[in-house]
């Protein structure tokens, strides 16, 4: 197969080896060249190198072999080192700020009291005791290293990773201020203790905050696991045994009961109920499984018991193969996630430069050191990059479990990004809008007579239009007459004999000897039933057209998108069906080979293309195409060419990716300026520049406004799960 060179090194799928480049179709082929030669991957977010893991700065124990949000508080991993040891203990338990906070804030009490705050503000003195003096030094003390430990071990592990971000500006300002106040105590003047501890005890109050909001955003793995049970029943004899999960077996026959919940992937051998696939593949409708049908795993079982043989286990599954593609999707990034990630690098470095600034300024200006310090400080805390930097990964995980729930996999999150500009959709005809099996569409003369003589006569022929002739007279309930005599006319059709008459079925060869004319539809298979010298009727065939097809193509228009047809058919039948579904463009007789050509052909033209089809003879035009789509992925979650995979048969799913995409967009830009936007007001305050028209903003309050801004992009992206696809 001929690559694309450019289109090859646009998508990064190029390496350059002994001083001569290769070019691959798709990210597998890539992998297996890599993988045969020795050649070391590049490295760049989603390709970590063999000794990195990926930690959380406040929780160590959190490894992952890919970047991506902590599940326990969102924040970004950074990369270490795999063989290095962490405290297992340290930031351990999501509750971990709760309990700081609480803490913290009980001894923060007596510190602001024994501050001098309060005879300030009030004229009221605190009870003097020997050694009061020194309750602020002490309690800030202990403060500082147990509430503030997290900080700055997070500070630390971002440094060390040469990541620094929120953690390391919220260490750099306690500090500087837990420092200077220390000194402040043995040199007698002011120091910043009540400033200190108020400031980590609302910065533990906000992460608290943040995490209750970032929860529920981090559980899609965890609910996917949920979905499996933890045993199963299997047949031995005629008995059951309950096994661990773990010990189940392919060709294992295992017991559904009902209400149970599906052990693995099978097929069912005995029994007939209705299945409840929903959380899988986003189908609403139960759906009927009897002998022969294919179950998933995870999928609940209805009123009637089922006895499944196992076809599936472990990381075989279809349900194992979605976990992966979140797992993918989440430790991918888009373009604007790389943008936010640099912004908010950008704004650290940022941070300490206006910082630094403000404390010279202060000094030189000989406003007091305590002061510049306060102010050195509450730049730092104002300016946090938390909100900056989970504004657009958190809204990224949600979409990706938002569109696992409905049936949508995202293996590669730029391909979800690029779907809101997508200008044409071209839809692969046969088995993505249309059902890829024939069907009748219509009958010329005696309906029922008609139709019962074909499917009499055809009833044991193998062949497809045969079957869709016995199909339709069962649709019916037709009662069909016997057949004797059966002979295959090969190059016609088939003739047999219903009672004494001899009935042929086949093409318009079997009108020899029959004054008639054969008929002209354009798009149909016509099939002629003969009986004697009579032409009894005329049966149209055709490749059905999805019923979803036609609401799809509504949807898509719309929304303002195109939409053309690719297919092997003939000019005929591609016009038939465009106009039958609603299509003004199409593409007949195209060769399986010719169709990344369209793609092309298209994309010269200024557009913006997405290609769906069925992933294996349309390869090289899901790798073509601006958006992949994989449609009917079934039991092959894994389709190397496209970016995104549908888990039904059903093109309406296209409508539900741009809308999608369109939304998560949205959801981006609005938090990326709540997130930054207030800093162009707050750096200013925090800096102290209307400190002459007596307006300062305390380190504290900065902290608050820094913990408040991250919790409403928290909240604002939390909503986007009740978007309506």
């Amino acid at each position: 197969m001929q690559v694309d060179k450019d289109l090859a090194q646009k998508k990064g799928l190029s390496i350059v080896k002994d001083g001569k480049s290769s070019y691959f179709c798709s990210e597998r082929c890539k992998n297996e060249y890599e993988q045969r030669t020795g050649q070391p991957r590049a490295e760049h977010p989603g390709h970590a190198a063999a000794n990195t893991v990926y930690t959380c700065p406040m929780h160590p124990n959190v490894r992952r072999d890919k970047p991506g949000l902590c599940p326990e508080c969102g924040m970004q991993l950074v990369p270490g080192k795999a063989k290095e040891e962490y405290d297992k203990h340290a930031g351990h338990s999501p509750n971990i700020f709760k309990m700081k906070f609480w803490i913290s804030l009980f001894l923060t009490v007596p510190v602001v009291i024994y501050s001098g705050v309060l005879e300030e503000l009030f004229g009221v003195s605190a009870p003097a005791f020997p050694g009061s003096a020194y309750v602020p030094l002490i309690l800030g003390s202990i403060i500082f290293f147990y509430g503030g430990w997290v900080f700055l071990i997070g500070g630390y592990r971002e440094t060390r990773a040469k990541l620094p971000g929120m953690m390391t500006l919220i260490a750099i300002a306690i500090i500087a201020a837990y420092s200077y106040s220390v000194y402040a105590v043995f040199a007698g003047v002011p120091g910043l203790f009540w400033e200190l501890t108020t400031l980590i005890t609302i910065m533990l109050l906000g992460h608290w905050m943040e995490m209750r909001a970032v929860q529920g955003s981090q559980k899609a793995l965890k609910e996917l696991a949920k979905l499996l049970p933890d045993t199963a029943e299997v047949l031995r004899g005629k008995q059951t045994v309950t096994v661990p999960l773990t010990e189940l077996k392919k060709g294992d026959l295992v017991l559904v009961r009902p209400g149970a919940k599906v052990p693995a992937d099978g097929v069912v051998a005995e029994g007939e109920s209705d299945v409840d696939e929903a959380l899988i593949t986003g189908e609403s409708k139960p759906v009927l499984k009897k002998a022969k049908s294919q179950v998933i795993a995870g999928s609940v079982n209805g009123d009637g018991s089922l006895t499944v043989k196992i076809t599936s286990i472990g990381e075989k599954t279809f349900l194992s193969g979605i976990m992966r593609l979140v797992q993918e999707a989440q430790a991918s990034k888009s373009r604007i996630q790389v943008l936010s990630d640099k912004a908010a690098f950008l704004l650290t470095i940022v941070a300490v430069v206006a910082g630094g600034a403000t404390l010279v300024s202060w000094i030189v200006a000989k406003a007091g050191v305590g002061f510049a310090m306060e102010r050195f400080v509450s730049v730092l805390v104002i300016a946090c990059p938390h909100a900056l930097g989970l504004a657009v990964p958190l809204v990224a995980t949600i979409s990706t479990t938002l569109s696992a729930r409905n049936g949508l996999l995202v293996k590669q999150r730029l391909a979800l990004e690029a779907a809101r500009n997508i200008d044409i959709v071209v839809f692969d005809k046969t088995g993505t809008l249309t059902t890829g099996a024939f069907g009748v569409v219509g009958i010329d003369g005696d309906d029922d007579k008609a139709l019962s003589f074909a499917a009499a006569v055809d009833r044991h022929s193998e062949h497809p239009i045969a079957k869709a002739l016995v199909h339709e007279a069962e649709a019916r309930k037709l009662k069909l007459p016997t057949a004797t005599a059966f002979k295959r006319l090969p190059g016609v059709g088939a003739q047999a004999k219903l009672g004494r008459t001899l009935v042929k079925v086949g093409t318009e060869k079997v009108l020899e000897g029959i004054r008639t004319k054969p008929k002209e539809l354009p798009g149909q298979t016509l099939v002629y039933v003969v009986a004697g010298k009579k032409l009894i009727g005329v049966i149209g065939l055709a490749d059905k057209v999805r019923e979803e097809s036609r609401q799809a193509i509504k949807d898509l228009n719309q929304l303002g998108v195109k939409v053309a047809m690719l297919t092997g058919d003939t000019e005929d039948v591609a016009k038939a069906v465009a106009a039958d579904i609603g299509i003004d463009q199409y593409f007949a007789r195209v060769k399986p080979d010719e169709k990344a050509e369209k793609v092309k052909l298209l994309q010269s033209q200024g557009s913006r293309v997405a290609m769906v089809g069925d992933g294996i003879n349309d390869a090289p035009a899901l790798t073509q195409a601006d958006v992949g789509i994989a449609i009917g992925a079934g039991t092959n979650v894994a389709i190397e060419s496209a970016g995104i995979i549908l888990v039904r048969n059903d093109p309406r799913d296209v409508v539900k990716i741009i809308r999608l995409s369109r939304l998560t967009y949205r959801k981006m830009i609005q938090n990326l300026w709540w997130a930054s936007g207030y800093n162009i007001i707050a750096i200013p305050l925090a800096a102290g520049v209307l400190s002459s028209q007596g307006i300062l903003l305390q380190p504290a309050v900065g902290a608050l406004f820094m913990s408040f801004s991250t919790v409403i992009v928290a909240i604002n992206a939390s909503l986007l799960w009740k978007a309506k696809l």
